[in-house]
């Protein structure tokens, strides 16, 4: 399992006419390698995906892949409500090179279990990449059952899954449930730690956007079990993992991370910039954090 660790859910950043930032994509990538993070995830829910066109998609993941040039492995999304589409998807995506998929449930017609597991066998069958599934109940309004997810573990190319469902005990239950070599991910940062201690493998992280370093050390050792080293981690960035999800994923990222110079502070719409309040508690905690320098710059500016 290549997937094991600390993966960054990637931004996708802009230009002011809304275009690909192709050169700050390109650095960010770079930053996520010299930081140490496991994996690379370009096109999730963080990179806006849904807005992206599937030439752009394909870009993207075209240029996490030059980046990493097999330093690292890259898992691409391949998601949606339409199964036909998603399979294409998968295709080109194994054409390309990605090492892996990331594929979210269906979201909108809200499918039935087997509905879910009849979606997911169909994209296994059109590719021979491994597979991490991705259940987002809160987005998708669908929830992947333990029980199904059991039974998708079964295909031989289906290797894990990136939970975000928030429910510890439904995490608790899965890892009951599925295999010893069936990686569980976390889909949110602030759940990472404990669900090391009930046998998680990983996470998929918002925040090592912002701190890839940091996050990697603390999955490193929540992976080898020195819980004490990796609460004193969590404990310290636990605001900076909090305040990306003061508005929805990916507006306060991409905030946090205009802030630090790393990009332009552009949305795709529906997406739009923060509110004035939470720049400014955005900004907060990142000096507080010493992610950036204490300044007396204004806050409400870093918008478009």
């Amino acid at each position: 399992m290549q997937f094991i660790g600390c993966g960054t859910a990637l931004v996708t950043p802009f230009q002011p006419d809304f275009s690909l930032d192709e050169a700050a994509f390109r650095k960010l990538v770079q930053r996520q390698i010299r930081g140490g993070v496991d994996f690379l995830v370009p096109c999730g829910t963080t990179g806006e995906n849904p807005t992206l066109t599937r030439r752009e998609h394909l870009r993207v993941v075209q240029i996490a892949l030059e980046e990493s040039s097999g330093k690292i492995p890259v898992l691409a999304g391949a998601g949606g409500y339409n199964t036909h589409e998603v399979t294409e998807l998968a295709r080109e995506l194994e054409s390309l090179g990605a090492d892996g998929l990331l594929s979210v449930t269906p979201y909108y017609n809200k499918p039935t279990q087997d509905g879910l597991f009849q979606h997911y066998r169909e994209i296994a069958r059109s590719t021979r990449l491994p597979i991490v599934l991705y259940n987002v109940p809160g987005r998708c309004g669908t929830n992947l059952e333990p029980s199904t997810v059991k039974r998708l573990a079964e295909l031989e190319n289906i290797v894990g899954i990136k939970e975000a469902s928030g429910n510890i005990s439904q995490m608790s239950a899965l890892a009951n449930t599925v295999p010893d070599d069936f990686a569980i991910l976390s889909g949110d940062d602030a759940i990472a730690l404990p669900l090391f201690a009930l046998g998680g493998r990983g996470v998929i992280s918002v925040a090592s956007n912002e701190i890839p370093a940091e996050m990697a050390q603390l999955c490193r050792h929540g992976l080898r079990g020195n819980f004490e080293q990796a609460r004193a981690l969590h404990r310290k960035y636990l605001p900076l993992m909090e305040i990306n999800f003061i508005e929805s994923n990916p507006i306060p990222v991409k905030a946090a991370l205009a802030l630090m110079g790393l990009l332009e502070p552009v949305w795709r719409l529906p997406m739009v910039p923060p509110k004035v309040e939470n720049r400014i508690r955005i900004h907060a905690v990142l000096e507080s954090l010493e992610v950036i320098e204490r300044s007396s710059v204004a806050v409400a500016s870093v918008a478009h």
